[in-house]
């Protein structure tokens, strides 16, 4: 084994093959006991056959490179739609997961400047720049938070129940500890020693599993509380594909009222996916003015994506109508997804004839504003496909509201993993702000999590299911605070690590 990972080229190969297999812990599979393998795995590499720095920086690289490119291969499949894009598919399936491996490249970079040995200091260095780093990636050039490593504990519901004080990054920073633990076998402890720190360990795990679990069932005796309307969440799983044809509106309109079998005697809100109405702006629904007094009547709202233009800026807007299609309430998505809404280097991009991925040559605007939307006495906030992603900037004015309401169009992650990777997002969200997630999508999972990350109702074909009752919970620490909690561990983790240090230089 010692001459194997003696081998540099060696070494490398199976830094990569732990990076695929990390992959496998994340949604839909969730082994996340793997992590107990590939992680201790890649710490003890590092601390006993890396004494460069640049090859320190190559561990973690090849290490991400195979970890993003098994769990984001599906991103390519939203270039299979336009021929325009046809050619970047194996320099994307390439260059994204080499991009994003940087990061853990320089986890492993950075953890050789601090002389890694078999202490347990190590696995505490080592958790606080991947937790630290992986928090980066979220922020950075727009930021990119998508499968950190704690998603691998997505279905495992009552691990997860200290989101709502301590938020998905913290949660991250001390998965990753907890995933490390095992590496102790090759410390150079005492027997009696690493008893101990397994001990205390598994304790403190133990413990936040029955706390999480007491949660949850103390939750499920709660009382539901009827909604002033009914809340009907539409799934209607058209082809993504007719983005790139001239679908005729009216029809498409027609075929979603329809699809919604409105009841006129009932006061419902109707909800459809993002972007569903392709070949029209927001400005052109007053032509179909007619279509939506015939099907519909007062008792009827109706909240849908589509594409409306301002200054000559273009929006992907949420839209709340009535039943005349006349517009109650707008929303202008925030985040928006690099190449998908928005070309970097727009100017560059166009001389050689590229696009976003979406329709049309003009990137979308992002707005700055996200208010909480107040509808028959009902009130959320809107988040747009991408945003549900984002931990700790739901609530912008920390004001009360019902429920997080997301549209979605999940049709160009094709028939493969990210439609769940996308969904595990919004059972993270429901937890830290403990609030009901209702999420429309076109071609993907639509669902209404619970506050406690329970999956209540869900659909993934042509339907839709109603949401007339909910459980509410008080305001959580975590929405309270938002991620300055994180830097609180961080400085904790700092603390232990100076401590640790200081005691094994005596």
């Amino acid at each position: 084994m010692n001459s194997i990972l003696e081998n540099k080229a060696l070494l490398l190969l199976i830094c990569l093959l732990l990076g695929i297999l990390t992959s496998f812990s994340l949604p839909p599979y969730n082994l996340f006991f793997i992590n107990f393998l590939t992680f201790p795995i890649l710490l003890y590499i590092l601390v006993n056959y890396i004494d460069k720095k640049t090859i320190s920086f190559f561990v973690g690289w090849i290490f991400g490179f195979g970890y993003f490119i098994s769990n984001l291969y599906w991103i390519t499949n939203s270039l299979t739609f336009d021929v325009n894009f046809k050619f970047i598919i194996p320099f994307a399936l390439i260059l994204i997961p080499l991009f994003l491996g940087i990061f853990y490249g320089l986890v492993t970079f950075l953890c050789n400047f601090f002389n890694l040995k078999n202490k347990i200091s190590s696995i505490l260095i080592f958790s606080i720049f991947f937790g630290g780093i992986e928090f980066v990636r979220s922020f950075i050039f727009g930021g990119f938070p998508w499968n950190l490593i704690v998603f691998s504990l997505s279905d495992n519901l009552p691990s997860l129940q200290v989101l709502s004080y301590i938020g998905t990054y913290s949660l991250n920073l001390l998965s990753i500890s907890i995933f490390l633990l095992p590496a102790i076998i090759f410390f150079k402890y005492s027997s009696l020693t690493k008893l101990l720190i397994f001990s205390l360990s598994l304790i403190l795990v133990v413990i936040n599993f029955i706390y999480g679990n007491f949660i949850i069932k103390n939750f499920e005796k709660k009382e539901h509380d009827n909604l002033s309307s009914i809340i009907r969440v539409i799934s209607p799983n058209i082809s993504i594909e007719r983005f790139l044809t001239n679908q005729d509106a009216e029809t498409n309109i027609n075929e979603l009222i329809s699809l919604s079998d409105p009841d006129h005697s009932e006061k419902t809100i109707f909800i459809f996916p993002e972007g569903i109405i392709t070949s029209i702006y927001f400005k052109d629904l007053k032509l179909f003015k007619n279509i939506f007094k015939k099907k519909l009547n007062i008792n009827h709202k109706v909240i849908l994506g589509i594409n409306s233009i301002k200054q000559n800026k273009i929006y992907n807007s949420l839209v709340v109508l009535n039943n005349e299609s006349e517009l109650l309430y707008k929303y202008n998505k925030n985040k928006l997804v690099p190449f998908g809404e928005f070309l970097p280097f727009e100017n560059f991009f166009k001389r050689v004839g590229l696009k976003k991925i979406t329709q049309g040559y003009q990137s979308f605007s992002a707005d700055d504003k996200r208010e909480i939307l107040d509808i028959d006495k009902l009130k959320f906030i809107p988040l747009i496909c991408y945003e549900i992603i984002y931990s700790g900037k739901i609530n912008q004015n920390k004001k009360y509201y019902d429920f997080i309401l997301n549209i979605s169009e999940d049709g160009w992650f094709g028939k493969s993993i990210g439609p769940a990777q996308h969904l595990s997002h919004s059972i993270f969200r429901s937890i830290e702000e403990g609030k009901n997630v209702i999420r429309s999508t076109n071609n993907g999972v639509s669902a209404l999590v619970n506050p406690k990350g329970q999956i209540i109702k869900q659909i993934s074909e042509k339907g839709y299911f109603d949401v007339n009752k909910i459980k509410r919970v008080n305001k959580t620490y975590f929405a309270k605070h938002s991620n300055k909690i994180f830097f609180y561990f961080v400085l904790i983790y700092i603390t232990f690590i100076v401590i640790l240090k200081f005691r094994e230089n005596k």
